[in-house]
This record gives C-alpha cells, structure tokens and sequence, in this order.
C-alpha cells in the first residue's frame, strides 16, 4: 500500500482484507499528490489480457477503471434528484401555459476516504471476486468438479473459503 495509514483500525482492517485478497496499489505519485487511490485485482479482464482495477477519488465518486468497457463508471449508489420542471412549447386551448416535470439520477459521492474504501471492498467482493468464483486467473470458466479436483491436488495448503467482514456483514470468498 503506497498510502500509510498508522493507527487507524478500520484502515489497517481494509489493509489486511486487500491483502488477503491480492488486491494491490498501484497508484501513481500524480495520482495520489491528487487524493487518488487506484487498486488493481488479481483478476483478468474478460474482455482484454489486463487487471481489473477500481479507484477511490478525493471527489468521492468510485470508479471502475474502463477495463472491460470504453470508458471509466461510476460503482456509487445512485439517488433521485428533486424534480424539476420546464415550459412546453404547447399551451392549452384556455392559453394556459403547460409544464412537464422531470427528474434526474446522480451519484452519491462519499467524502470520506476510508467510507470510499469500505464501500468498494462490498462492491468488488459481491460483483468481481464472487460472480466471478469459478474464474482462474487467465479468464477461463473452470467447471466446479475441475476446480475442485485441482484444489485438492495442486495446491492442499491454500484455505477453500476466506471470510471477510466489511461493516459488520459477512462475505464468503471462495
């Protein structure tokens, strides 16, 4: 980890999490002179022979680093804005005027650097590590038995499961 966090419980329990889970920093100096932090997981892209990588900005936004797609997204909840309205060009037949209302969807931003952190371990470890269980490390889809099989003759010493807890809630990697 390019960042030192001493002292901080939550930031050294994160810490020993990304650890346990091969999740690195790979932040440049740019990027963390800017308050950016950029992980990289052990797992490769479907789509091109990369890492997958996330990122926390100091803007509060989490984003997917564009691997699988053309551009980086947004991993924030999404909120409903306050609806709005506008003037139709169309006014009714007594000469009243018309209005429509509409409202829009933004990002919920997450001041706080370690909530950014906690919020991206539940994000990564529900849509990356476990959606993706049965994935090797090139890409290929293992039939459950295959994996099975290799895990008790090719490696015995690694655990079956590791247990992370984030905030309280319980997450089973396998």
């Amino acid at each position: 980890m390019k960042t030192i966090y001493k002292g901080d419980s939550r930031y050294e329990k994160i810490y020993e999490q990304m650890q346990l889970l091969g999740i690195q920093d790979v932040s440049s100096k740019t990027q963390v002179k800017n308050g950016t932090i950029v992980w990289r997981l052990p797992i490769l892209s479907h789509k091109k022979n990369t890492y997958l990588e996330y990122a926390s900005f100091a803007s509060g936004y989490v984003r997917n680093q564009g691997v699988d797609c053309h551009s980086n997204w947004q991993i924030n909840k999404r909120v409903e804005g306050e609806p709005r309205y506008y003037e139709a060009r169309i006014k009714q037949q007594n000469g009243q005027k018309l209005y429509s209302k509409y409202s829009t969807r933004s990002c919920e931003l997450i001041p706080i650097e370690i909530d950014r952190l906690e919020y991206m371990m539940k994000y990564v470890i529900k849509n990356e590590f476990i959606k993706r269980a049965n994935t090797v490390q090139q890409g290929n889809f293992v039939p459950r038995w295959r994996f099975d099989y290799l895990m008790d003759n090719v490696a015995p010493e690694m655990p079956n499961e590791v247990t992370v807890i984030i905030d309280g809630q319980k997450y089973k990697v396998i």
